[in-house]
């Protein structure tokens, strides 16, 4: 720090401390940075938990000054310090660490005397001459961290689960795009690594991209809990410190605020104490992540090669695979798909775990919980577009290779099945592993099937969808 820089002075229950005079946060916040060196996530990098702050203080402000409790003047600078940090201005006022004591003081409190140091520059006085405008009287007039915290981390959480459910249904749409593409490349299906029947490669994607959707729903359902919240519930739900009809009020300003269905809890205490919207959303992230995990398994599989593996399609070279083996390029998209996966799951477990330390009227382990979900939705989000743009965009299929490897199979004497019975079928499959030959030749050879008839079976419209063929084996 330079020797000249203007400091000023702020005191609290602990006593007073110097910080930078020109600094938007105050003494709860620098006791915050100094007690919680903790991890790399801090809260300036997640805006939207910020906009959520913002909201909630917005909404209490609001209500606050239709119940007296707030004079014009006051309201009307703490309106405009949250409308600009609702827009983004500020943000870099907020280094605190996301994972800190204190079940999340320390975060009400930075979004407090920013609010409240802004506030007082708009009505002309300097940080920190909070007898003009209070962080704690003023700003967190009626609140507690015990509800307004976990009001702004569903807000910023809903926020956030909106734009990943937008991020979510591109990738969508990239795999559909590729299973039109592909609608007519027939492939061999594969169960437990060994052939199985054919299919074709549209189908494989169009497969990608249905349980994928299936999720949008889960998702949906579980970000739903976020938009109950417990405002007015201050230390621990009973309400105190808080006029009657503030609960009502604020809710429904910030139902009005952000346009969405904002509802109070129907239990102030439970619901104080109750973390499971996190754990919910985490649970439902966790099975989008074992979903991608599995589909970046199958496009490694699949495309691996590129001469000696299955090779049935081409992942887009991003770069060179080794610093020895000239010529190699491994599946990097994928790859990183598949370890944001294991990141988003091993959060879940530590939201799961935090969810369950909730003791009496709280849960102090909330700020671990918030950051986990924020953080594997912003991974899934950058995964989902990495995938897509720099992969799945970019696949293209090996047409005559998936063609042969219908061909030579076995596993195509199950079409035949259903005509010629699993008696005749066992007999073929078993020849064709003995000697090497083709399932094709040798119903012909031992006469079970014309031509014609067999040639009418194994047509890739008739062996991808179930077909009614009138067609009786000769043997």
């Amino acid at each position: 720090m330079a020797n000249n820089q203007k400091m000023r002075t702020e005191s609290d229950l602990l006593g007073s401390v110097e910080l930078p005079a020109d600094v938007l946060y105050g003494v709860q916040t620098l006791r915050g940075i100094e007690n919680f060196r903790i991890s790399k996530f801090h809260l300036n990098e997640y805006p939207l938990f910020i906009k959520g702050l913002a909201i909630t203080k917005l909404g209490a402000a609001e209500a606050n000054h239709k119940l007296g409790l707030l004079t014009d003047e006051k309201f009307n600078a703490i309106a405009q310090a949250c409308r600009e940090i609702m827009d983004g201005k500020h943000h870099d006022a907020f280094p605190v660490d996301m994972i800190q004591g204190g079940a999340g003081t320390t975060t009400n409190m930075n979004a407090n005397e920013v609010i409240a140091n802004r506030a007082l520059e708009i009505m002309g006085h300097q940080y920190g001459e909070y007898q003009y405008c209070s962080p704690n009287d003023d700003v967190n007039c009626a609140q507690s961290t015990n509800d307004a915290y976990p009001t702004a981390i569903h807000l910023g959480m809903y926020a956030t689960h909106l734009k990943l459910v937008e991020h979510l249904k591109q990738l969508i749409e990239s795999f559909e795009k590729k299973a039109a593409e592909f609608a007519d490349v027939l492939k061999m299906g594969r169960t437990q690594l060994e052939d199985a029947v054919p299919m074709t490669l549209g189908q494989t994607f169009h497969g990608f991209a249905s349980i994928l959707r299936d999720e949008i729903v889960h998702l949906n359902e579980a970000a739903e809990d976020f938009l109950t919240i417990n405002m007015g519930a201050t230390a621990i739900g009973t309400g105190i410190c808080a006029e009657p009809g503030y609960a009502e009020l604020c809710t429904e300003n910030i139902a009005r605020i952000t346009g969405w269905k904002i509802r109070l809890t129907g239990d102030l205490v439970g619901a104080t104490s109750d973390t499971s919207c996190l754990v919910g959303y985490a649970s439902a992230m966790k099975r989008v992540a074992v979903k991608m995990n599995k589909i970046c398994n199958d496009l490694r599989l699949l495309a691996s090669g590129p001469r000696c593996g299955l090779a049935e399609f081409n992942l887009p070279a991003r770069q060179p695979g080794s610093s020895i083996m000239p010529g190699k390029v491994n599946p990097v998209i994928p790859e990183v798909m598949n370890q944001i996966a294991y990141k988003v799951i091993g959060n879940e477990l530590c939201v799961t775990m935090s969810g369950e330390a909730a003791q009496m009227e709280l849960n102090a382990m909330e700020p671990v919980m918030a950051q986990c979900d924020f953080e594997s939705a912003e991974l899934l989000m950058n995964g989902f577009d990495t995938l897509r743009t720099l992969c799945v965009d970019g696949i293209t299929a090996n047409r005559e290779r998936c063609a042969d490897y219908v061909k030579n199979s076995i596993g195509v004497v199950t079409a035949l099945n259903p005509i010629i019975g699993y008696k005749n079928s066992t007999k073929i499959a078993k020849e064709a592993l003995a000697t090497g030959r083709g399932v094709y030749d040798l119903v012909l050879e031992h006469g079970i099937l014309s031509k014609e008839e067999l040639d009418t079976i194994l047509k890739p419209e008739n062996m991808i969808r179930p077909v009614k063929l009138n067609i009786k084996p000769r043997k």
